[in-house]
């Protein structure tokens, strides 16, 4: 739209020749020194880019501060989440209107001397963010007597987290300080001893420590696990009945678990089955017996149970069948119940199994697409399973689930001002596939759409590491709703709608059909007159950057704008880079390139790569400089090279946030700011 294009000067960065050459193939790489974080230019060329995306968005600023405003009038700024017990409190956590963050927050269970329990603050991110620029919270553990609380915190965005050790009681910190915690982390019984992971300088977690309460900086602590095969990362947790302390060992195909009772800190675990190639399994327990759902000859998991002092899957008993079209995708122990976690069509369900009894029904859901998923269930002997419940339309809600009674009662329904569900419809259509395959697609809209095929529409998508993308609600939405817009998720192969033979279809080899998929995906919604090519946006970010990139290359007509948001577009030389998080245990998801058949094929999507001289849509790139996960500089020398191939005058335009990691702005208002940019750019695309 060179209507809208202002008439500046877009960054141009210096080319430096660095090729590479494997397997007899040798690639350019001109861009190659926008790696050198430190390096002044490198700077200097990404706030260029910042000021050439705000002038080209300029005009756009009381656009921005009307959708900032908008979204702003659908958040209830001053709530309470819906209090969970553990132990002889409920915790919960509040926001405060004009407050980035939230405060962490219990009260007694019971009264005490009959006065109302008094409320206790925990955690005040909100003072523990003064004169930080980013702050995320990772762990938030509670010992068993309620009397400390051991947590973490990354003040930089590269998932830096130190952990530290309050003591609720006095609301005074013990000396305990220990750097880059990760992994987990989990208390003994008695609360003299945690359990933590850290990571290798490729930020994979590697190593289990046992350490003793108050012995500061964690020097003296004992060194239990360590993982030196690469393709695999360490995590610790707990079982719910709190009996054992579980140490996990995992790559994307394979897992083995170590069991230690809870009660004995300074014991030595027990391995319950040892690690195979092509083997996960998942442990939980009850009443001496480790319940574990496996895939072991089935797919789609089934359910075993084994006596927790002599595991043996071959003379395990059986709790539930593999099934070929249902996914067992979770299981959770309870003292008289077990709820377990399906997928079927693509669509999440709960079943109930009283264990005295055997007997077993299932918990459905009225909308044709939705998420559920169970919340905080940290009491073992209950009768009430705690669930969260959400759709396209219908904001998160909570429920208590009666496991005996079947009775649900609503809790909470998140509040979402000046909202009117009724003037809403969501649907749950399929698309045929290059191969027949029918692919979901969930979509929302406003009553009353445009009926001539021309509706503005984003069609997001994700497609990778078997993960299932939710059709959940998003208040933020109703910006681009109310507008006419129509919004679609892909439930495109590489997810894990439909367990893992739908990962495996999308993954290594296959790639290639996650990004046919969503082109189908896009085909059909032109065809069914839901959109036109001239009207339809797609988004995604990290591994749906890479379908965003890899689709623009192989479809630009079929789209007007791009929103990616820290794509993956560098697939080669991030994964021929084994020093980078990520890269070692992803072999096993996008492939290896240094075997050259895996190289060749991935060269055949890798975005950076397969960039050439050609129109492409307008397109809005996201990043962060302290991302750990998908690095500043893969975004950054995609749009280098494009801006020196792409015909035509449709913007490119890259935004980095040079305070943040992965997930963008950690205060809750500075997030809506970057959302209202991202809809105002997509909104000028869509002539609205």
């Amino acid at each position: 739209m060179s209507d809208n294009i202002p008439n500046v000067t877009p960054p141009v960065a210096e080319k430096i020749s660095h090729p590479t050459t494997i397997h007899n193939d040798t690639r350019p790489d001109d861009y190659f020194w926008l790696r050198e974080k430190e390096n002044p230019a490198v700077r200097a060329y990404l706030e260029a880019e910042n000021a050439y995306t705000a002038s080209v968005l300029k005009g756009t600023e009381r656009l921005q501060t009307d959708l900032y405003e908008e979204m702003l009038s659908h958040l209830q700024e001053t709530d309470l989440s819906v209090p969970y017990r553990y132990g002889d409190f409920f915790y919960y956590t509040r926001t405060e209107e004009g407050k980035q963050y939230p405060y962490y927050c219990r009260k007694p269970a019971q009264p005490v001397d009959g006065a109302e329990p008094a409320e206790e603050i925990t955690l005040d991110l909100n003072a523990m963010a003064e004169g930080e620029k980013f702050l995320a919270l990772g762990q938030y553990k509670i010992s068993d007597d309620g009397n400390l609380l051991a947590y973490t915190t990354d003040v930089t965005g590269f998932r830096i987290y130190n952990l530290k050790i309050k003591n609720l009681a006095t609301g005074e910190h013990l000396p305990d300080f220990i750097e880059k915690v990760t992994g987990g982390l989990e208390w003994s019984s008695d609360g003299k001893t945690l359990f933590y992971g850290t990571e290798d300088e490729a930020k994979r977690p590697y190593r289990i420590f046992r350490h003793a309460v108050s012995e500061k900086d964690g020097s003296n602590d004992s060194l239990i696990f360590e993982e030196l095969d690469a393709l695999y990362r360490t995590y610790v947790m707990r079982t719910r009945d709190k009996a054992y302390t579980l140490f996990y060992f995992g790559s994307a195909t394979s897992t083995e678990f170590h069991a230690l009772r809870s009660d004995d800190s300074t014991g030595t675990a027990f391995c319950i089955r040892p690690r195979e190639t092509e083997h996960e399994y998942y442990v939980d327990h009850r009443a001496g017996t480790f319940y574990i759902r496996t895939n072991k000859d089935a797919p789609n998991y089934r359910l075993i149970a084994t006596p927790a002092d002599a595991p043996d899957f071959a003379t395990a008993k059986e709790i539930l069948p593999h099934q070929a079209t249902v996914t067992l995708d979770d299981h959770d122990c309870f003292a008289d119940h077990l709820v377990i976690t399906l997928r079927e069509g693509g669509l999440p369900r709960l079943r109930v199994r009283d264990f005295e009894s055997g007997d077993s029904h299932d918990v459905t859901f009225p909308e044709p697409t939705y998420t559920v998923a169970g919340d905080a269930n940290r009491e073992f002997d209950t009768t009430v399973f705690r669930f969260r419940y959400a759709s396209l339309i219908t904001p998160s809600s909570v429920f208590d689930y009666n496991m005996t009674t079947r009775e649900r009662v609503l809790l909470k329904e998140t509040p979402v001002p000046n909202y009117d569900r009724t003037q809403y419809i969501s649907e749950y259509l399929h698309a045929p596939a290059e191969d027949g395959t029918l692919i979901p697609i969930s979509l929302i809209y406003k009553k009353g759409p445009a009926e001539d095929g021309d509706a503005p529409l984003m069609l997001y998508g994700y497609g990778s590491y078997g993960l299932s993308m939710p059709a959940g609600f998003n208040a933020n939405r109703l910006c681009l709703l109310d507008r006419g817009a129509i919004y679609a998720i892909a439930h495109i192969r590489g997810g894990g709608e439909f367990g893992k033979p739908w990962h495996d279809a999308g993954k290594m080899q296959k790639k290639r059909t996650t990004f046919t998929d969503f082109i189908a995906c896009g085909e059909f919604l032109v065809k069914e007159k839901y959109t036109s090519p001239k009207k339809m946006a797609m988004a995604g970010g990290s591994a749906g950057g890479l379908l965003m990139g890899a689709v623009v290359n192989m479809r630009p007509d079929l789209f007007c704008a791009v929103l990616s948001y820290v794509p993956f577009v560098d697939v080669l030389n991030t994964m021929l880079d084994a020093t980078l998080p990520l890269t070692i245990g992803e072999y096993l998801e996008w492939g290896n390139p240094n075997v050259a058949e895996e190289y060749a094929y991935m060269k055949t999507y890798c975005p950076y790569t397969n960039l050439v001289a050609k129109p492409y849509p307008a397109t809005l790139i996201k990043t962060s400089l302290n991302d750990s996960q998908v690095m500043y500089w893969e975004p950054a020398k995609y749009v280098a090279k494009l801006r020196t191939l792409k015909q035509g005058d449709a913007p490119l335009l890259l935004h980095t946030n040079l305070d943040a990691g992965h997930g963008g702005a950690s205060g809750r208002y500075d997030a809506l700011r970057e959302q209202a940019m991202d809809y105002a750019f997509l909104l000028k695309q869509w002539g609205l």
